[in-house]
């Protein structure tokens, strides 16, 4: 397989998703009487999708066509000014930043169809007929899309969010074309793990927001060492795993670690809220055992799968593996519902459970 190295223009790129990810988190720190209303737990998830899809469009593009000229760079670069429109109109308020919101999501949809479009005859029939077949695919959820604007109220939003999970949904069926022009795997790999980067420093931000607010009793020492450790863990979970234990010479279309991400990096996101939440002490003690346990639990299924498939065999984890950590996310369930425990214990047998699940991963 011939190497692909990420350019600075794609690192470049990465730096705006890193506030688009921060306003993302934001929305699930609204807590109000104890829980986290169900229309900020949608809010969340219907702003985080734009977002990564977003990202994957132009990541997978590059992936498989793109290279360091001139034409590439301007389009990227072109890029750049509409994920910064869309970047700067992400808020619960959808009603009030639509259109800019709309201008910076399509822009920067149609500039990723036009890319697969144009590239040059001089590829090989398998290429053209891939980048064929996402080029004028693409446009029709964009096309959908477009039509949101022809409506008020909540249909806007349906329209504007069919056009997306179209667009989302026919890479999934068009995959016999896909796999004709397989997926670069280091190199996606590479791209997706500095994409984590951006969201596990939403953690470390949650961990600075903590120190601010600190008082800096034992409860809250434990607090924030607990959770620095939390921390680390998953950086040692996550890359130990993509560095060393998963085959980069597997040629697929990309699909498992495309959309498996997605839940990952919601899961990573709704654990640096839980971070603050619970030092912060807004939830009441149900909500927060089923909203911070369940991210931890949507990150670790979410993270098998896309490990496991690119695994070689003899190091796929085995089922008693998976029984282990089930069995402590049960347990400390279990023992929280029975006794209390305070927010730094909470935070505690989080961290116990990314030990061992890097422990037993790596």
């Amino acid at each position: 397989m011939v190497e692909k190295k990420v350019t600075w223009l794609e690192l470049f790129y990465d730096l705006l998703f890193v506030a688009a990810v921060s306003k993302a988190t934001h929305v699930l720190l609204h807590a109000d009487h104890g829980v986290i209303p169900i229309e900020y737990l949608v809010k969340f998830v219907l702003i985080f999708i734009p977002i990564w899809w977003g990202w994957v469009g132009q990541t997978l593009f590059v992936n498989r066509f793109g290279q360091d000229i001139f034409i590439h760079r301007i389009l990227g670069i072109l890029q750049l000014f509409f994920i910064l429109i869309m970047t700067a109109s992400l808020s619960p308020d959808f009603d009030q930043y639509y259109i800019p919101f709309f201008i910076g999501y399509i822009g920067s949809r149609a500039l990723t169809a036009i890319q697969y479009l144009l590239v040059h005859k001089s590829k090989a029939a398998h290429q053209q007929s891939t980048a064929s077949y996402l080029g004028t695919h693409f446009l029709i959820g964009i096309l959908i899309s477009s039509c949101s604007l022809f409506f008020d109220s909540w249909i806007r939003y349906a329209v504007l969010y069919l056009g997306i999970a179209v667009d989302i949904v026919l890479p999934l069926i068009g995959r016999r074309h896909l796999v004709k022009t397989p997926i670069h795997t280091p190199h996606l790999f590479e791209r997706f793990a500095l994409f984590t980067l951006i969201l596990l420093g939403e953690s470390v931000v949650s961990i600075l927001a903590v120190l601010q607010f600190n008082s800096w009793d034992l409860s809250s020492v434990l607090f924030v060492a607990f959770t620095s450790v939390l921390v680390i863990a998953i950086w040692w979970q996550y890359f130990e795993n993509v560095e060393t234990k998963v085959s980069k010479e597997i040629q697929t279309a990309g699909q498992t670690i495309i959309y498996g991400h997605l839940f990952i990096y919601l899961s990573m996101s709704m654990i640096a809220a839980v971070i603050q939440l619970l030092y912060q002490e807004k939830l009441n003690y149900t909500f927060m055992l089923i909203f911070a346990f369940g991210s931890v639990l949507l990150y670790f299924f979410s993270t098998s799968l896309v490990f496991h498939l690119y695994r070689p065999k003899h190091l796929r984890l085995k089922p008693y593996h998976l029984a282990v950590l089930l069995g402590i996310l049960g347990c400390c369930i279990a023992l929280n519902l029975i006794y209390p425990a305070p927010n730094y214990a909470i935070v505690g047998e989080m961290m116990v459970f990314f030990i061992a699940y890097a422990k037993m991963t790596t």
